[in-house]
């Protein structure tokens, strides 16, 4: 299974500049959910005027579901400047995807636990490596969506025509990051001062040096 943890509260409360629209995945109980400690966050966001609305459901990683669901609340979707996500990595890619020009931010990380991974019927997979990184860069996972999983940037095969070198038939994950930030006028949150990924975080990385 896997487990998912909530990001700091300085992290999501920078996530929250300006107005928000919420929405909460509780459908895998196979998945661990901080949920008491998100409707508290979420209540603080509330009374400080932030949420302009919030959408609690379940298998948002669906999108043939998610497409229905999302049909009410459009409208207050429309006014938010971005979609708070409470949910593992792969409910934050598919949302990502439906709201393709709207900010998705993932206010959890995912952690891998063993045993059983949840339901969903996409091609979309999440690495599970403890610190989601999805908010800087489109909420496509460069991790899974390039084969190289590189996490700095392109390699020098994305001049086949957005294409992977290594994987033909698949588009190029930072080639898709690229795009969509551009779309969204976010291309600049890619200027990163820091290491996009502290491997340091990963649960197999901490098992491996406990183990030393």
């Amino acid at each position: 299974m896997l487990m998912t943890k909530l990001k700091s509260r300085e992290a999501i409360a920078s996530l929250a500049s300006g107005k928000v629209f919420i929405i909460n995945c509780f459908g895998c109980k196979e998945v661990g959910f901080p949920e008491e400690e998100a409707k508290a966050l979420q209540k603080e966001l509330a009374e400080a005027g932030k949420v302009v609305g919030v959408l609690t459901t379940d298998y948002i990683c669906n999108p043939d579901e998610l497409a229905l669901r999302l049909r009410g609340p459009m409208a207050q979707i429309s006014e938010a400047d971005a979609v708070l996500v409470f949910s593992c990595g792969v409910g934050v890619q598919t949302l990502s995807e439906v709201l393709e020009d709207k900010p998705v931010y993932a206010c959890c990380d995912t952690i891998e636990l063993p045993g059983f991974q949840g339901v969903t019927p996409l091609e979309y997979d999440c690495g599970q490596c403890g610190e989601c990184f999805l908010n800087l860069t489109g909420g496509i996972c460069p991790i899974t969506a390039c084969s190289k999983s590189l996490v700095n940037g392109p390699c020098g095969g994305t001049s086949h025509n957005g294409k992977c070198e290594v994987c033909p038939d698949m588009d190029c994950g930072w080639e898709r990051i690229i795009e969509r930030l551009k779309a969204q006028g976010r291309l600049d949150v890619l200027k990163c001062p820091t290491q996009l990924h502290d491997f340091n975080t990963d649960e197999a990385t901490k098992a491996a040096k406990e183990s030393e």
